[in-house]
């Protein structure tokens, strides 16, 4: 960012693009363990958490990294970064599941988008040396986790949002299983 004299007495920020070299390596983003559920099939899975509230699973973290679980063990809650590891292709505009409508990929919480990440709330159960028992857990088993953050209420709640398009009921998303529209 540069700031650039606009007229006498005001300053106005202008925004330069940094230069990006699309023929550099990948960014080195690797995976911290993996995540396991009771999900081994794309088809009929919880599409949300609040859709797996009671299903549980848990995460194995590679033993390098079992020092950073130190202190998580007083949060109720977590989120997890991870890999649609099973996407294959990406599209820029799909229909949700809780929709009908083609929407940009980037309003939805589709696997199909350019990186195929993914973000899900869970509940922490416990933690045992480097493995995490987690409930609320809504993606397939074998899928790479690359972190974990913790849920901070003062921090996270907020008192008022809107959700765009998506206009389904809570029972509607609890009840609502995925099928083969994203495989």
């Amino acid at each position: 960012m540069t700031t650039k004299q606009a007229a006498p007495g005001i300053c106005r920020s202008v925004y330069t693009e940094p230069e990006i070299n699309l023929n550099e390596p990948d960014l080195p983003v690797i995976p911290i363990g993996t995540i396991h559920t009771p999900f081994s099939n794309l088809e009929d899975m919880p599409i949300q958490p609040k859709g797996a509230k009671n299903v549980q699973g848990h995460i194995e973290l590679l033993p390098q990294y079992a020092e950073g679980l130190q202190d998580l063990n007083g949060f109720s809650h977590i989120y997890l970064i991870y890999q649609f590891h099973k996407a294959t292709r990406t599209e820029l505009t799909v229909i949700p599941f809780m929709d009908t409508v083609p929407r940009g990929v980037y309003s939805t919480r589709s696997p199909l988008r350019p990186n195929h990440l993914g973000l899900s709330i869970v509940e922490l159960v416990s933690i045992t040396a480097s493995t995490l028992l987690i409930r609320g857990i809504d993606v397939l088993d074998g899928t790479p986790v690359f972190d974990i953050k913790p849920f901070i209420q003062a921090f996270d709640h907020i008192n008022e949002s809107t959700s765009g398009w998506m206009t389904a009921s809570d029972e509607d998303v609890e009840n609502r299983r995925s099928d083969r529209r994203f495989l």
